[in-house]
């Protein structure tokens, strides 16, 4: 009669324990605020475009502060996402024909809504970009281009330790004012994955339509829905999903 053996089953690698979104406190410690002072966003601009801007780090200008973030990109909770989501959408955006998609160190400038920044990501139409309301503007020299002033069709930032500040509340107010249609933010920082749709209403950003978990984005005419996985080597990834 033979003998049944027992065969030892591999676990499972599990993702790193994360703490709770709400329980992450901001991290200031390479990063700050400081009143613009006498610094119109037309002089920053210019300081931009010099031989004087230091070449590391993100300098924004927001609403008469200046931000300044030393910090290095976090990998699992920043880079990774930002991987994932811009393969997917500039995929989409390139098999559809449909506009322009950017990555981050591209600079965004509105001068009304007082805003110049460098995104995750910013995407526009071609009918946006022919209609001049988002438009390339050229380095002092002529040689090449520094910063796209108007408004874009869709903006993505993916929140990190010092960014809580900045990415919910004064790029949110900034973002709104520059009349862009949709906002997503992202914050894979916690246990679970915050990812957030957000479309332009009358006097903030408002949730977009949720279908059973996919988000409905009305500029890419898709539903989405973001989940953290285990990569082979028993790392968090991510996947964007889309339908």
């Amino acid at each position: 009669m033979a003998t049944a053996t027992l065969k030892r089953l591999k676990r499972k690698p599990k993702i790193p324990a994360r703490a709770p979104v709400d329980l992450l406190e901001e991290d200031h410690s390479a990063s700050f605020f400081m009143p613009a002072g006498s610094m119109t966003l037309d002089e920053f601009r210019q300081w931009t475009s010099s031989d004087d801007f230091p070449k590391t780090g993100l300098i924004a200008y927001i609403g008469k502060e200046i931000y300044v973030d030393m910090n290095a990109e976090r990998l699992d909770s920043h880079a990774s996402v930002k991987v994932e989501t811009c393969t997917v959408l500039s995929n989409l955006v390139r098999k559809r024909k449909s506009g322009k998609f950017y990555f981050d160190r591209t600079r965004f400038v509105h001068p009304s809504a007082e805003v110049s920044n460098e995104p995750d990501a910013f995407y526009a139409t071609w009918e946006t970009l022919k209609k001049d309301l988002l438009r390339k503007i050229a380095t002092a020299d002529g040689d090449d281009y520094i910063e796209l002033e108007g408004t874009p069709d869709w903006i993505m930032e993916i929140i990190s330790p010092s960014s809580v500040t900045k990415d919910r509340k004064r790029l949110r107010l900034r973002y709104h004012l520059a009349g862009v249609a949709e906002y997503w933010l992202i914050d894979a920082r916690g246990e679970e994955v915050e990812f957030d749709i957000l479309i332009r209403g009358k006097e903030d950003y408002e949730p977009a339509e949720n279908i059973n978990g996919w988000q409905v984005s009305p500029t890419f005419g898709k539903r989405f829905r973001l989940r953290r996985i285990v990569d082979p080597t028993g790392q968090p990834d991510y996947r964007l999903q889309m339908k």
